[in-house]
């Protein structure tokens, strides 16, 4: 567990306490414990292996042993027992909006419920609404909360908040007095997934642009409206909802303020802890040398002010960013990338030509393209038996010898069989410039078939294959990657030449970026593509960048950043080594 899983986990204790009625100096106890580690900027890892815990305000023997127990197994005996003595239903009462501790023991003891099903009964037969403190605004409030966990549960696809955010900054920017607007967040960081969306705007009145704000045609929901902060959820399909927090700060705190509200978390923890040992104090506001501001209106001075370097938002997770030797140079950019080297046409299951596909290509100044239909196995799909395969080549090299200034490969997205073969013989992946092995089918294969891991090394084996598609073949809150031995694969993919996709698609982000790394460290060269099935689908390329970046790639880890010769070369030397 990291510093702020411990944190909520003493929290937890508190208001399970608090719902089993019990004594209130202890419950405080637990509160108090819970902010202590929440803002120390002391590592408490560290402390523990040091057998310092206790040097923490208020952290006695007995709750270092509990924190430390925390540390070594995730959990502790207080909150399993907790857990265990109360209703398996009723702490779930705790995530609705206007449902703390009191009320939930309150609706528990008074009315026996349970659960939040049994919550809806009591607000449906008028029960709930007849106790004390709890009137007919309350009970609608609580009512509100149940139906927004409902349609917002799980978290939102970067695909689907990214775009969300953006639309919603661009209505923020043309309220009167608004200076300046930034997407914060986890959003901004890139993360797959997202919570909810975080915006900071610049303003004098913010009363002002928060009443307008909530009013905005597209909220569902007004959670919170005040001086500087405005909490809505808005409709993001399917009937579900997420939350938007706006929040509206002065000038001079404005750079200090987007640090902080971008997070991680963990990130900001370290930033504290340098911050606390140079004698400063850094929060939302500024960064301050006793009570004089010494930054804060510019981010890029945060860390300037630190003597640390300017780390971008994609990889403020905590992951080694703080240190020295980081260099975050020359991370691919969108203006770096020459080709997209992995798409559909209506030859399989895409919705555009060849020459439409070249074509929207061409305008967003690619250099060459790969057209990737999809192989026969993959019927769902359309795929291309071998007599289709043979005339579709020809059609795509007729495309390349009519359209001007851009280059046009013959490519494959080929099935990797349960048995590791590839969909299509050798005469057939020869002909192809770019070929694109992947797996589709049997994706939990085991026992005397192959593993996905022993599939993927067989598919790397074959001398035609350039590059294995969407790796772990998740679907983002839809399926689950597969199981599979990554540093084995990275050793596999050096070894033999072969190139990792980081497929840019936004159901897909895969690799992940956790596996960017892995491939980067490897030594292995990573292709960022967009797996399109139409020509709107090249706008993805955006989610491939950002989920590189959070892998620290650079240019030069990106094969379509190559010009077409130099990939050539690469695409030539696999053959040479694993034929010859």
């Amino acid at each position: 567990m990291n510093q702020s899983e411990i944190a909520k986990a003493f929290e937890r204790i508190a208001d399970l306490l608090e719902i089993d009625g019990g004594d209130r100096f202890r419950i405080n106890s637990y509160r108090r414990i819970s902010r202590t580690i929440k803002d120390s900027t002391e590592d408490l890892d560290a402390l523990s292996k040091a057998n310092k815990l206790t040097t923490l305000p208020g952290v006695g023997k007995g709750t270092a042993e509990r924190i430390q127990q925390f540390i070594e197994t995730g959990t502790s005996d207080v909150l399993q027992e907790l857990e265990a003595k109360l209703p398996p239903g009723l702490p779930a009462l705790l995530e609705i909006p206007g449902m703390g501790p009191k009320k939930v023991a309150q609706v528990h003891d008074t009315l026996d419920v349970k659960s939040v099903d049994e919550l809806k009964v009591v607000i449906e037969s008028g029960a709930l609404a007849k106790l004390p403190g709890l009137g007919a605004a309350s009970v609608k409030k609580i009512a509100e909360g149940i139906a927004f966990l409902e349609s917002s549960g799980g978290r939102t696809p970067l695909g689907i908040a990214w775009p969300m955010a953006e639309a919603l900054v661009e209505k923020v920017r043309r309220l009167t007095g608004v200076r300046r607007v930034e997407i914060a967040g986890s959003v901004r960081r890139g993360k797959d997934t997202i919570g909810d969306i975080d915006i900071l705007c610049e303003a004098d009145d913010g009363e002002a642009i928060i009443k307008q704000f909530v009013s905005f045609s597209d909220v569902k929901r007004v959670l919170a409206s005040g001086a500087t902060k405005g909490s809505v959820t808005v409709e993001r399909g399917n009937g579900k909802e997420l939350q938007v927090d706006l929040r509206v700060v002065p000038t001079e705190s404005f750079g200090a303020a987007l640090q902080y509200f971008t997070g991680s978390k963990e990130h900001n923890v370290g930033l504290r802890e340098i911050a606390a040992k140079k004698k400063l104090r850094l929060n939302e506001y500024g960064l301050y040398k006793g009570e004089q501001s010494i930054a804060g209106l510019r981010e890029e001075d945060i860390y300037q002010a630190l003597d640390v370097s300017f780390v971008p938002p994609e990889l403020r997770e905590d992951r080694g960013e703080f240190d020295r030797e980081a260099n975050f140079e020359a991370l691919v950019t969108l203006a770096d990338i020459r080709s997209d080297l992995h798409m559909h046409t209506v030859a399989s299951d895409g919705k555009n030509t060849i020459d439409e596909m070249a074509e929207a290509a061409k305008a967003l100044g690619y250099e060459y393209i790969a057209i990737c239909d999809h192989s026969k196995s993959s019927t769902i799909a359309n795929g291309l038996s071998i007599e289709r395969m043979q005339a579709h080549i020809k059609a795509i090299r007729e495309a390349n010898d009519c359209i001007d200034d851009i280059t046009i490969l013959v490519g494959s997205e080929c099935d990797i069989l349960p048995d590791g073969e590839m969909d299509y013989p050798a005469e057939i992946l020869a002909q192809c410039d770019w070929v694109v092995a992947s797996i589709h089918s049997a994706m939990g294969s085991g026992g005397k078939k192959l593993s996905a891991t022993e599939r993927t090394i067989a598919a790397m084996e074959n001398p035609y294959v350039c590059v294995i598609g969407h790796p772990t073949g998740r679907l983002i809150n839809r399926r689950k990657p597969m199981d599979m031995d990554m540093a084995t694969v990275v050793e596999a993919a050096k070894r033999t030449g072969t190139m990792l996709e980081i497929n840019a698609a936004w159901q897909r982000l895969d690799l992940k970026d956790g596996h960017v790394r892995q491939a980067i460290a490897g030594g292995v060269m990573l292709s960022i593509n967009t797996d399109a099935h139409h020509t709107q689908g090249f706008e993805q390329m955006r989610y491939g960048i950002v989920t590189a970046h959070r892998g620290g790639a650079k240019k030069h880890d990106i094969a379509n950043c190559l010009p077409l010769e130099k990939l050539q070369q690469r695409v030539a030397q696999k053959r040479q080594r694993t034929t010859g």
